[in-house]
């Protein structure tokens, strides 16, 4: 038998190729003696001679050396496999065999290394590396899995790949597989924590750009003496350049109300860190200053290059000032992150800024041939008040106008209803969402009123469809605004939409004539976001509502146009009785099963009315309504319920803003309002 098997070891492939050489010369030579021969009989014999001699020759040197060359083989391949097991054993990077549940089958002592002196049987490698388990295992072979992992105050990158191991349970006897499992995963790691610690410091060397404005200077340098102004603004600065260069940054003054400062990326962690602090320590300079100053901070932070920061930082402090200012607004590659804001901004008594935007507006009017104005979703009366202005407006510049309304709640039904049976009023001042989609063409604008974001629009699609985009609203903007609007007017001091608008129809043309109807929607809009001139209300409030009653405003009328009915008034006592009081300075209502026409507004209505319980700072009323749940939240002056609202995705004003949950779990959506409020004053953000 071992003569039989002797016999069957044979060689292959290049080495049996080189040991037949000689062989192939053999055939060559002679038909090399066979030409000579017929060329020269003696030279032929002599010559076969040589050619007996040489393959007698290498007939026995094949016969004996091929032994000799299958044991130097053999002792070679010994001699590899050792080396090649030690050369793995002592490699420097840390490698490893598992099984297909995770259990180490070998690894090298780098890798032994790693895992500590106690590794003891059948260990499992998830058992000191959690992250890798079997549920990241990859599952085909050229699928490579690669991570960051720790462990033992080290940074590993492993990568893991599977090695396919075919018929291995048929030549291996210690260890069977099954056919489906016959693989391992090689897993090898690499230790990046001085690279991953230089990468670190690195990006925490990078600089970023920001700007700091004062935003009431005007005003606040008017409500203190003249000798004492520049002291004021010297305690500003003074704050200012301490409150940075503790922070190891560079504060630069551009102008008398703004600021440059460059920061360390390391130091701008801080100012998170603090929330900003520098806010309130500015608004505490008193010297006699009856408003205190504030400030509004825009941070920018690329990775790319840093002139994209200081693009960052302009965007950040333009969206701080149209948010009304008193807060910081960091912008960088991954969004936008607020704090602050808890302070309104005063109103400025100017009118400069609307002139300026009446002026633009009639531009874009004149050269535009259709006109679609539209509000947000559930139109309300601010919204439908100020879409009746813009429509004014167009019709005193002699162009035609159309308001997009999809759906006419009960609030404003009353008012559309004049319009719709008044005969100077043309039966497509009212559009759907898909007739005003048929009207746009190159000439065509688009008029959005009471609302800055995309998606609360009547129709969004209109915003895709048309180059020239406008935007008037009273709402502080959020990070989702419409970006590509040529001209946007937004005062977040104003009352409503309808004040800005009454405000704009002043300038359009000399002494515009607005008829009764339409002062009457203006003003309805003014007393529903005012809450009867209760809330947000400043001098230019009551100039717009003096400006809408000398063009014929009937007080009364809209009076009587607000009341509730019967049933409507019972759903709102039903809410307030619902009430909760949260935290001791927090109402919050439910409003479900109500059975009537429009209860986001009594809602919102309830919301008003539970603000004038003593010691209620903020009001919050959830209503379930069209499988969602609307929450209107309302404050005084204490609580800025937008910064609220924005936690569940949402928005609005300070002292009245809205949010909505896709879903009608009443519980579960007044859980959520808890837990924004709860982590918001452990913040510090209320």
């Amino acid at each position: 038998m071992k003569k039989k098997a002797k016999q069957n070891v044979r060689l292959k492939g290049q080495l049996k190729l080189y040991m037949q050489w000689p062989a192939f010369m053999t055939i060559l030579l002679i038909a090399m003696n066979i030409w000579i021969y017929r060329l020269d009989k003696r030279a032929g014999v002599l010559m076969l001679f040589f050619v007996l001699i040489y393959i007698a020759i290498v007939g026995i040197m094949y016969v004996y050396s091929k032994s000799l060359v299958m044991k130097d083989l053999v002792d070679f391949a010994a001699q590899y496999g050792i080396i090649q097991n030690t050369l793995l054993k002592k490699l420097a990077v840390p490698y490893a065999l598992l099984l297909e549940d995770g259990r180490l089958m070998w690894m090298n002592d780098q890798f032994r290394e790693i895992l500590g002196s106690k590794l003891k049987g059948e260990a499992v490698l998830s058992r000191y590396i959690p992250e890798l388990n079997r549920s990241i295992f990859p599952r085909e072979e050229d699928q490579i899995v690669e991570m960051e992992v720790y462990y033992h105050d080290k940074e590993y990158r492993a990568e893991l790949r599977k090695v396919s191991v075919e018929g291995f349970s048929d030549s291996e006897r210690l260890l069977d597989m099954p056919e489906e499992k016959e693989y391992f995963i090689a897993v090898y790691l690499s230790d990046v924590t001085e690279l991953n610690t230089a990468l670190r410091q690195n990006e925490e060397q990078r600089l970023v750009a920001g700007l700091i404005y004062i935003d009431n200077y005007d005003e606040m340098i008017d409500s203190v003496e003249e000798v004492r102004q520049s002291l004021l603004v010297a305690l500003i600065d003074r704050k200012i350049n301490q409150y940075i260069a503790r922070l190891d940054g560079i504060v630069k003054k551009m102008e008398t109300d703004k600021y440059f400062i460059v920061m360390k990326k390391s130091c701008f962690k801080e100012l998170e860190a603090d929330r900003f602090s520098l806010l309130e320590d500015v608004k505490a300079i008193n010297i006699g200053n009856s408003i205190p100053a504030t400030l509004s901070i825009g941070l920018g932070l690329s990775k790319n290059a840093y002139v994209q920061s200081y693009t960052y930082a302009r965007a950040a402090i333009d969206l701080a000032l149209a948010r009304g200012g008193d807060q910081a607004v960091i912008k960088d590659c991954n969004g936008i992150t607020y704090y602050g804001g808890k302070r309104e901004l005063t109103s400025k008594n100017t009118r400069v800024k609307a002139r300026v935007k009446a002026e633009a507006l009639r531009e874009f009017i004149t050269v535009n041939d259709t006109i679609l104005v539209m509000g947000h979703k559930m139109t309300d009366m601010d919204s439908f008040g100020a879409a009746i202005g813009i429509y004014r407006a167009a019709a005193a510049l002699e162009k035609k106008a159309h308001i997009v309304i999809n759906d006419v709640s009960a609030t404003i039904r009353p008012l559309y209803e004049e319009f719709v049976e008044h005969p100077s009023y043309p039966d497509d001042m009212f559009v759907t969402s898909g007739e005003a989609k048929e009207m746009t063409g190159d000439s065509s604008m688009v008029i959005v009123v009471d609302t800055n974001r995309p998606g609360m629009t009547e129709c969004p699609e209109l915003l895709n469809m048309t180059r020239t985009i406008v935007v008037f609203d009273h709402h502080r903007q959020g990070s989702d605004n419409i970006d590509n609007a040529l001209l946007s007017y937004i005062e977040p001091y104003a009352s409503s939409s309808c004040e800005m608008v009454s405000e704009v129809l002043q300038y359009i043309t000399d002494d515009v004539k607005i008829p009764a109807v339409e002062a009457n929607s203006l003003y309805a809009g003014i007393v529903i976001d005012t809450n009867n001139f209760m809330n947000k209300t400043g001098v230019r409030t009551f100039e717009a509502a003096a400006f809408l009653r000398r063009c014929g405003a009937d007080i009364p009328f809209v009076r009587k146009m607000l009341r509730d009915d019967m049933k409507s008034y019972q759903a709102k006592a039903g809410i307030i009785s619902s009430a909760e009081v949260y935290r001791d300075i927090f109402a919050i209502a439910r409003g479900e099963d109500l059975h009537i026409e429009s209860p986001t507004i009594i809602g919102a209505q309830a919301a008003n009315e539970l603000l004038d319980i003593d010691g209620i700072k903020a009001t919050f009323v959830l209503t379930a309504y069209n499988g969602r749940i609307y929450v209107s939240a309302r404050s005084i002056d204490e609580v800025n319920v937008q910064v609220i609202m924005e936690k569940l995705g949402g928005g609005g004003h300070m002292n009245a803003s809205g949010a909505q949950f896709d879903h009608t779990n009443m519980n579960e959506a007044v859980t959520s309002l808890k837990r924004v409020i709860d982590e918001m004053i452990e913040k510090g953000d209320l």
